[in-house]
């Protein structure tokens, strides 16, 4: 389990992000996490967890989980930060190799963001994906345990050729399955579907399913917004 290493503050090196009306800015960040709680953030998952992408001229390269931490450590200097996130795996394949860690890591705030993968397999099954989603949040609920997860960018908003495709039919199974699950743990959904941002192209990576730096830059202002709403008032 590696944490993340330090990234740097300034941003005057990054115009693109700087200008950008849907990152936050350091400033912004603590002032929405003011009183935040959260001491130990572990993240579970496939590649989205992990945080591939590609760079973009004028945003920092930090993936979207990165930063989250980055910004949970400036009001909380000692929190504790796990990404167990691997590529290419399915949501049972996370389930099998990640969860026994992301629960003795003892998180009071975990992601879990997995079931892209699922889509790709010949015998994919919403009601098999929804069980192995259960399982998996059922394990890592526990009391005092904030949990979220996503429903993913809409990228045929800025790709018209993908509308009614596969991709476009997948996200959509996908994220349905995803708030279902969220919804009977209690747990958060940063939507991304719907994102202002979303009908961007330079919001995703040439392979039009990761994000790019942009990418994680809008994740990670959006993820913190959505966990603003749990820090105690």
């Amino acid at each position: 389990m590696n944490g993340s290493t330090p990234l740097p503050s300034g941003r005057a090196e990054y115009p693109g992000e700087a200008a950008d009306p849907h990152c936050l800015g350091a400033g912004a960040s603590a002032d929405l996490l003011r009183g935040a709680p959260w001491t130990r953030f572990a993240v579970v998952g496939d590649s989205l967890a992990e945080g591939l992408g590609d760079p973009l001229p004028g945003y920092r390269f930090a993936s979207w989980a990165d930063r989250v931490a980055e910004a949970l450590r400036a009001v909380n200097p000692g929190l504790e930060y796990a990404n167990l996130g691997v590529r290419g795996l399915t949501a049972a394949q996370v389930r099998a190799g990640q969860e026994d860690a992301a629960a003795r890591f003892a998180p009071d705030l975990v992601c879990v963001v997995c079931g892209g993968n699922d889509l790709l397999l010949p015998s994919f099954s919403p009601a098999v994906l929804e069980k192995e989603l259960d399982l998996l949040f059922s394990r890592l609920a526990a009391p005092g345990t904030t949990v979220f997860t996503y429903a993913l960018s809409d990228v045929a908003r800025a790709v018209p050729e993908l509308r009614g495709g596969p991709l476009d039919a997948g996200v959509a199974v996908l994220n349905d399955v995803t708030r279902a699950v969220a919804a009977r743990h209690g747990a958060l959904v940063v939507e991304m579907h719907g994102h202002p941002a979303s009908g961007d192209r330079d919001l995703y990576s040439a392979d039009l399913v990761h994000f790019s730096a942009r990418g994680h830059a809008v994740a990670a202002a959006t993820t913190l917004r959505a966990l603003a709403t749990r820090v105690p008032g």
